[in-house]
């Protein structure tokens, strides 16, 4: 395999400045602007919404191919970054699903959905920022030379194991098996139990009552959250659990490039809010999806496996997950599930 021109996403701080400065004006029209006040979001904003992230995502794509690849003649970049955005896509729609049951669970009406779910993903900037950046600082430092790998016939060096994308892939491959099997009984848990209520309840008093649109109130002279606040403490640490499956998934695309690996996710997580919105009533669309992603999480698991031997093409990579997903989805609109 020839080598590709090494050039990141750090070299060009101005490319960083602009996704940033872009996210945060697309975050203040999205709240201070578009909801300003809290309202039931419809199917058609939802989908505006959807198209608007999307098309900025496959937009920044377009960027860091013509400033990092085509220089070179190369798409491996462009390749990664689509690679790691629609694998956080697709793991992401297990997050719907919890949605669901969180806001029907605390009975958080419709109006107040969004808000809810908008300060969520400014949590998930936060945390998805520290999981990616010292996950790539850990893989750095985790290499070590086995001599009984053998000689790596292109560099004549001996080959080296990456221990923590060798953990990561065997636990990716456990968790796309244990995803392709038929989820138990009594999955929908008491929301009661959760770690997010229980710290809740712990460091504050919290009311039983709604106060608008509002994470706090006061009751007699007391401080308390609301309901609103409850709900958002669960989708965060929902957030961290499912981050747990997709931040090493996307480790084995770019392992090298915390900038690639974060902007995707973070566009893709971003445009998570909208996409529940509009699929919050029609998520038999993906009755399917969960075996693709676990097909989808063994190959990255197995990718992860090999590296030492083997290194899949970006490009390939980027095929096969299309695909896969491509074939679920298809699947999922051919064999819907009869309702009983």
């Amino acid at each position: 395999m020839e080598n590709l021109p090494d050039d990141h996403m750090i070299n060009h701080p101005w490319l960083i400045g602009g996704f940033a400065i872009a996210v945060v004006i697309m975050l203040l029209l999205d709240l201070g602007v578009f909801n300003k006040k809290s309202h039931t979001i419809s199917n058609k904003e939802a989908l505006t919404w959807s198209i608007v992230w999307i098309t900025l995502s496959m937009v920044f794509s377009g960027i860091v191919y013509f400033v990092l690849d085509k220089p070179h003649g190369i798409t491996d970049n462009f390749s990664k970054y689509q690679a790691a955005y629609w694998i956080e896509k697709a793991l992401s729609v297990d997050n719907l699903f919890v949605f669901i049951l969180v806001f029907k669970f605390f009975k958080i009406p419709k109006e107040y959905q969004h808000k809810v779910l908008f300060w969520g993903i400014l949590g998930a900037l936060f945390f998805r920022a520290i999981f990616i950046f010292a996950g790539v600082q850990l893989i750095k430092v985790t290499y070590i030379t086995l001599p009984f790998l053998g000689i790596n016939p292109e560099t004549g060096d001996t080959r080296q194991l990456n221990v923590v994308l060798f953990i990561f892939g065997i636990f990716l491959i456990i968790a796309g098996i244990k995803s392709a099997l038929p989820e138990k009984e009594g999955d929908e848990e008491n929301m009661s139990k959760n770690i997010g209520v229980r710290l809740v309840h712990k460091f504050f008093k919290v009311s039983t009552d709604f106060d608008g649109d509002k994470f706090f109130t006061v009751q007699n002279g007391i401080k308390m959250v609301t309901p609103l606040f409850v709900a958002l403490a669960v989708i965060e640490i929902t957030d961290l659990v499912f981050a747990v499956d997709s931040i090493p998934a996307i480790f084995a695309i770019a392992p090298d490039d915390p900038f690639i690996l974060y902007t995707s996710n973070i566009f893709a997580i971003l445009g998570l809010r909208s996409l529940y919105f509009l699929l919050a009533n029609s998520m038999d669309m993906f009755s399917k999806l969960h075996y693709g992603l676990a097909v989808i999480l063994v190959f990255i698991g197995t990718k992860m496996l090999i590296m030492p031997f083997y290194h899949f093409q970006s490009t390939v990579s980027l095929a096969i997950i299309g695909g896969v997903l491509s074939i679920s989805i298809i699947a999922s609109l051919m064999y819907k599930p009869k309702n009983d």
